[in-house]
């Protein structure tokens, strides 16, 4: 690109707080993966929270990062090995840490929108990311306007009174609100938020380059492969549950689990109890960039999404995609969001986990089918594919830069 090209990109802000803490980082990357991506049409910065090891200030992949401390370094786990709902409900006591992760937010805001003037902000989740964003378009007609994207834990959990009413605040002033999947929508009107300004943007995967087939690598007959974080909502409990009756129907079955959370001692603990813990292997968290191979190797991708107790759900689960694109065929838990992508595509099953005869059936049947079917990887690949994901949102992000007052 021409220097007075890029001298004439909008400037974008990104405030997140799931955000990789260095290259290479086990913590999902989907909000860095669009920035990157959105390098070839904005001058990008990233705020997001410090975390112990990461570094306050650096540039990946082209994308200017800063990151602020709301503790002292060992403190600071708040946002990691699990998201912000899931330690809060482990460890009661990280609530004493969120008036200060608000306000160091906030401050670290409001000087970057002085120091840098970006034409436009995205905010990933509505709280509490979208709700600063929110609170500075109150505070200051300069304050640029933002597009807010939920990805489900904040629309779904979170829902006391106090939360709700600070969500439609949000709602009201972003230029946009995207949700990742459709099925989110009936929660955002439910809040009352103006459907005219609401849009199903999903993230991406990539399908092209790092998530696709290689003819060379031997599929595993017996494989159940898990990625994810280990908390409720993602099941994994359901799949151990299933494990002794899928054993018995298809002896040799091994099950590998990767990804890491508050959940990981007490499911470790089932897999002992059950007497199928010599038959699953738990590898912890894994880059992104060793996930291609395991895909590939494995048979069956199981991701046996539930609605948490708290009201948490999948937003989406793009874990299943790469798996797809890799050539797994798909059990998955049959909640909303899921159901929207998936229903009535090739190689993939729908089910209740909670059904644990269900569960197992679903995935001895899957394991006796083979590799996924193309039609899989091709539909997959129309929608989701970063190529595709990134381009739209370009289009949403730069209609904001260029609206008179952020709001339509």
């Amino acid at each position: 690109m021409k220097p007075e090209a890029a001298a004439l990109r909008p400037r974008l802000l990104v405030l997140a707080s799931t955000y990789p803490r260095w290259g290479g980082d086990t913590e999902p990357g989907f909000v860095h993966e669009l920035a990157r991506r959105l390098t070839d049409h904005f001058d990008v910065t990233v705020l997001c929270p410090h975390a112990p090891g990461a570094a306050e200030r650096e540039t990946l992949d082209g994308v200017d990062v800063h990151r602020y401390r709301y503790a002292p370094t060992r403190l600071e786990t708040l946002v990691n090995e699990g998201g912000i709902v899931a330690n809060l409900k482990q460890r009661p006591w990280k609530w004493l840490l969120v008036p200060s992760f608000l306000a160091g937010l906030f401050w670290s805001y409001w000087r970057l929108l002085r120091c840098q003037r970006p034409q436009v902000v995205h905010a990933h989740w509505l709280l509490p990311q979208g709700a600063v964003a929110a609170c500075a378009r109150r505070l200051s007609t300069k304050a640029p306007p933002f597009v807010v994207t939920s990805h489900g834990a904040d629309l779904f959990a979170l829902r006391q009174a106090p939360l709700q009413a600070v969500k439609r605040f949000v709602i009201r002033h972003a230029h946009r609100v995207t949700v990742v999947s459709s099925a989110m929508t009936q929660t955002l009107e439910q809040l009352g938020a103006p459907m005219a300004r609401v849009e199903v943007q999903p993230m991406g995967a990539d399908l092209s380059e790092r998530f696709r087939l290689d003819a060379s690598t031997v599929r595993s007959p017996n494989e159940l492969l898990y990625v994810g974080r280990l908390v409720e909502k993602k099941g994994v409990h359901h799949l151990l549950a299933a494990m002794p009756a899928i054993v018995r129907q298809r002896p040799g079955t091994r099950l590998t689990v990767v990804g890491g959370g508050p959940d990981q001692d007490k499911l470790r603990r089932q897999a002992a109890d059950l007497g199928v813990a010599s038959c699953v292997e738990f590898l912890g968290p894994l880059p992104q960039s060793e996930l291609p191979a395991l895909y590939r190797r494995a048979a069956v991708f199981v991701a046996p999404f539930v609605r948490a107790a708290s009201g948490d759900e999948e937003g989406l689960g793009l874990v299943s995609i790469e798996a797809a694109g890799c050539g797994c065929r798909l059990v998955l838990g049959d909640v909303p969001a899921v159901r929207s992508v998936f229903e009535g595509l090739p190689s993939v099953y729908l089910t209740a986990p909670q059904d644990t005869a269900a569960l197992a059936a679903a995935c001895v049947t899957a394991l006796s089918e083979g590799a996924a079917e193309s039609g899989l990887v091709a539909a997959l690949r129309a929608r989701f594919d970063w190529s595709v994901r990134a381009q739209a949102y370009a289009g949403v992000l730069d209609a904001a830069a260029k609206s008179e007052h952020g709001a339509q």
